[in-house]
């Protein structure tokens, strides 16, 4: 072998070599500037006040901060898709929820992007049973006395959604299918505005997550009847599940969790799996989850992925029996 082969040789083999640890050097110093945690949804909801939670602990740990932007609309998909078209370096990450990631993809003939390959997943922040509550104007105390309600009120009846197509929609008319009740939906743009009108006594009832509403219930401004898990909430301790006495077996959940856009280089996208982790298996940082009323659950980016490919599964079918549109 010549001198100049050896160099030339030589000079590759570094070249190859910085390539093979330049991934594993970012994911080292990232972040090294300020991170957008996207929220898809107006302030005030279930999403906003987990992902404000969650961009606080990941500031105090990476010496970052971790700005929540709120891009609400057409049912999250405005704020998903800046992500989904955002530079995949982990700068700019989507708090989405069940119905961004596991409902939209039915119920929307068409979105400005592919919900099967627009993002790579990177970990479940929280578990979020709904609470079934209403203004206490209404006439009722129990599950059972306002299901007696709405039937002897076929019509007269409104609730409240984030929107048509989200998880408190679906909840509402799975209660409606099993109770053969007709209760009026009214739409919002996001869990805020539905509460909102709610506590005005514009609307009767709400199925919303313990994010959104534990304070006012805990102030008697709105009245819990019943909690869609299949468990009580610690939150709540003193308010049954539906499964208890009205409707057994019913048991429905929403979530919130962390995405990057695709093609994330996956150290960074493993990193930041592995701080939301860390974080929630803090203490303190589970009292808190816990007294808003969410379960903080971390998990791998893959078992995410996972999750909601199965809910995917389960609310098409929803969807499609119960021909649910946005119109």
């Amino acid at each position: 072998m010549t001198t100049t082969t050896r160099r030339l040789a030589f000079t590759l083999a570094l070249a190859l070599g910085a390539t093979a640890l330049a991934p594993a050097a970012f994911a080292q110093s990232y972040p090294s500037r300020p991170v957008t945690l996207v929220v898809p949804f107006p302030p005030g909801g279930g999403t906003d006040t987990g992902g404000r939670v969650i961009a606080e602990q990941l500031s105090r740990r990476w010496g970052q901060t971790v700005i929540v932007e709120n891009k609400g609309g057409a049912a999250g998909q405005i704020g998903a898709d800046l992500v989904a078209k955002a530079k995949p370096d982990g700068y700019t990450l989507l708090l989405g929820n069940i119905g961004t990631q596991a409902i939209n993809p039915s119920l929307y003939a068409k979105l400005p992007y592919d919900p099967d390959k627009a993002f790579a997943p990177v970990s479940l922040v929280a578990e979020l049973p709904l609470v079934m509550m209403i203004n206490p104007t209404v006439a009722a105390r129990t599950p059972a006395e306002f299901i007696a309600l709405a039937k002897a009120q076929a019509g007269k009846l409104s609730y409240s959604s984030s929107g048509a197509g989200g998880a408190p929609h679906l909840v509402a008319e799975m209660f409606k299918d099993q109770t053969h009740s007709f209760i009026v939906h009214v739409p919002y743009r996001g869990g805020g505005p539905a509460i909102a009108d709610l506590l005005a006594g514009h609307v009767d009832l709400s199925f919303m997550t313990a994010l959104e509403a534990s304070g006012h219930i805990k102030a008697g401004k709105l009245r819990a009847l019943a909690v869609t898990s299949d468990k009580r909430l610690p939150a709540l301790p003193e308010v049954p599940t539906l499964a208890e006495g009205a409707l057994p077996g019913f048991n429905a959940i929403s979530w919130i969790g962390l995405l990057a856009p695709a093609g994330t280089p996956q150290d960074i996208v493993e990193k930041i799996a592995a701080d939301v982790r860390a974080v929630l298996a803090d203490e303190a940082v589970k009292a808190r989850f816990a007294a808003l009323g969410g379960v903080p659950r971390a998990t791998s980016p893959q078992d995410f992925g996972k999750l909601i490919a199965a809910d995917k599964a389960r609310y098409a079918e929803i969807i499609r029996s119960r021909k649910i549109t946005t119109q």
